[in-house]
Formats: structure tokens, C-alpha cells, sequence
């Protein structure tokens, strides 16, 4: 099958967590997304989504899914309107329900970032059109989709054979996606975590249930170093969520600071070529105000991952970063159009 018909079942499809797609419609997005890809690179894209509206809502701040979105859609041809936290009356004085059926008479595809996935799963059962997930509290599935493509664009090896470990905070939603699509494409997928910040119960089942089916090896420990010998990626995230209370962040930063992502950890994968993944924004730093105030209050120069490895050969986060615009482009091509 062509690249460009790996979308062809998806038309009209939402993706609001990352077991909406089968295995093989997964991996028909990636392929798309290269396709899409190569495309702009060459300078010879296709306006496939000519024509059409797509609204952009966000409770919460973006950078990159936002971008992706905005140029995705921009690049092929389609037209968008954002409506931010103050744009936009999901929960205030609307409900999801009364807002999808109004927006989905008036666009072609929504996006929604939030808290809520009660609220984007409401917007995909009444808007009657495409709705995709840019982040919830529960998962983060178009940003694994740029993930496994990173991964792709760097190992030599097919998916089953990947050793991808995430080290951190596991309780969040981008380790609910790695977990649970880890499990589905068949990888070596590990969590490092303290046993209070590990993914909870029901997460834990779905990654075992397509584990049994794709032949995935799973492993949720606390133990670093178990979890990260002979990884090919490692991958962390924030440890400080958005709007979390800073009240907090002495107790959380005791508990992470042995899973920091250190020249050290990357040594104890035995694994020379091991690479360095982040959804980003990074804590790397003193060069923000965050880290500035990190530093005055805890002494720290960084927190989940230190300058070193973030700019290091090992890292891949930019390249990663990149990928959401490919990828997101091409899970809106396929849901709106098959191509």
C-alpha cells in the first residue's frame, strides 16, 4: 500500500487518545507524516485540505502542538481560528456538548488542549466532525506520534527491537501515551519512577492487554537501573506540571532527583548510541525565569535532565520537536480527507 493511502481509513475519525488507532493505522500516520515530510522539504506540497476550517481551542498555553497545528493546517491549505483560555466558553458558561455542536457546524476539524478529557471526548461525540487531542490531564497522543517517528528517523532496528525507557515523573499524560503505545507497537517499553508517581491502575491494564497482543515487553519499576541497561532512548518530561503550586515542589524535586537525566544515567544504559528524547519545555537551566527561581530556592542548575545531556549529540529533542508539525499535519490529512 501507498503512503498516500494510509489514511484512507481514518476519514471522519476523532483521535482523542492513542489506542483510537489500531497498530497498523498508527504506523500509517508515520508513514504519511514522512510522506508530508519530504513533501515540504522538497518545496513541492499539496494543498490537501484546501478550503477547509479548523478551530484551535486552548485552555491551556502551547508552543509547539499550537505551531503545529497553525502551520500544518496553513501548509495545506486549510484555515484556522484559535480560540485561547479567555476565548472560548467549554465549562464557564458552556458545556463541551453545546460547544461541539455549534463548532461543528461551522468547521471542518477541532482541536482541543485542556484539563478535561471528559471535555475533548464530548467534543468528538457531538461536534460530527474530526476532533483531536493536543494534551489532557490523561494523554498526549499527537505527541507520540512525533515521538515514534523520531525514534524511526533514528535507530536502524524495527520498532520490536527499541529499547525505550521513560525516567521521571510517570503519572502524567506523556507517559501514559509512551506506556500504552510502547505496548501497542510491539517495543521494549520501560517507566523508571517512584512507586507514588508511577502510571496508575487502569493504564497499567491497557498497556498489558496490548502487550499480549503485540508481544511488548513492559516494565514499571523503581529501580533506574534495571530499568534503563541497554535502552536505546530515554525519555523524561517536566517534573513540575503546569499550575502546579510551588508550595509543592521541595517534596516532589526530593523524590525525582535520583531519576534526573544525567551524563551518569545515560552511562549506566551501556549504550553508547543511546538517545536523549523530551516533549520539551525542558528545565535545563538557569537561562529562564523558572530556573532562575529553581536555583535561588533549591540550588539547582536543572531538573529533570542537565544541560549536558540536553545539549549533547545524544539529544534528538529538536528533531523530535520538528516532527509534531509532521506528524499532527498528518493525522489531520487523513481524518479529514483518507490521503
Amino acid at each position: 500500500m501507498s503512503k498516500e493511502n494510509h489514511g484512507r481509513g481514518l476519514v471522519g475519525r476523532n483521535f482523542l487518545k492513542d489506542v483510537d488507532l489500531s497498530k497498523e493505522e498508527f504506523l500509517g500516520v508515520l508513514d504519511l507524516a514522512e510522506l508530508l515530510r519530504k513533501e515540504k522539504m522538497t518545496h513541492d506540497e499539496r494543498a490537501r485540505l484546501r478550503g477547509l476550517n479548523i478551530a484551535l481551542i486552548f485552555e491551556k498555553s502551547s508552543t509547539r502542538t499550537r505551531s503545529a497545528f497553525e502551520v500544518g493546517a496553513h501548509d495545506q491549505g486549510a484555515h484556522v481560528t484559535y480560540l485561547g483560555p479567555s476565548e472560548s466558553h467549554i465549562g464557564v458558561k458552556e458545556t463541551a456538548k453545546d460547544t461541539a455542536r455549534v463548532l461543528g457546524r461551522m468547521f471542518d476539524g477541532i482541536e482541543f488542549r485542556g484539563s478535561a478529557q471528559a471535555d475533548v471526548e464530548q467534543l468528538g461525540e457531538f461536534a460530527g466532525v474530526p476532533v483531536w487531542n493536543g494534551l489532557t490531564n490523561e494523554w498526549h497522543p499527537t505527541q507520540l506520534l512525533a515521538d515514534i517517528m523520531t525514534i524511526r528517523d533514528h535507530t536502524s532496528e524495527g520498532l520490536e527491537d527499541v529499547v525505550l525507557c521513560y525516567v521521571g515523573d510517570a503519572r502524567n499524560n506523556t507517559a501514559n501515551s509512551a506506556l500504552v503505545v510502547g505496548a501497542m507497537l510491539g517495543l521494549d517499553v520501560r517507566i523508571a519512577a517512584p512507586s507514588a508517581l508511577q502510571p496508575n491502575h487502569e493504564v497499567r491494564e491497557i498497556a498489558h492487554n496490548l502487550s499480549g497482543k503485540s508481544g511488548a515487553r513492559v516494565l514499571i519499576t523503581d529501580d533506574v537501573s534495571v530499568a534503563v541497561a541497554n535502552a536505546d532512548f530515554i525519555y523524561t518530561d517536566v517534573w513540575l506540571s503546569m499550575g502546579e503550586p510551588s508550595d509543592q515542589w521541595g517534596e516532589r524535586i526530593k523524590l525525582l532527583l535520583p531519576y534526573q537525566v544525567n551524563a551518569q544515567l545515560l552511562e549506566r544504559t551501556g549504550n553508547p548510541d543511546v538517545r536523549f528524547l523530551h516533549c520539551l519545555p525542558a528545565l535545563h537551566s538557569t537561562e529562564t525565569e523558572v530556573g532562575r527561581q529553581l536555583f535561588k530556592d533549591f540550588g539547582l542548575d536543572a531538573l529533570e535532565v542537565t544541560d549536558e545531556v540536553f545539549e549533547s549529540p545524544a539529544s534528538v529533542v529538536f528533531d523530535q520537536a520538528e516532527n509534531r508539525l509532521h506528524t499532527i499535519k498528518a493525522i489531520m490529512v487523513a481524518t479529514l480527507t483518507g490521503l
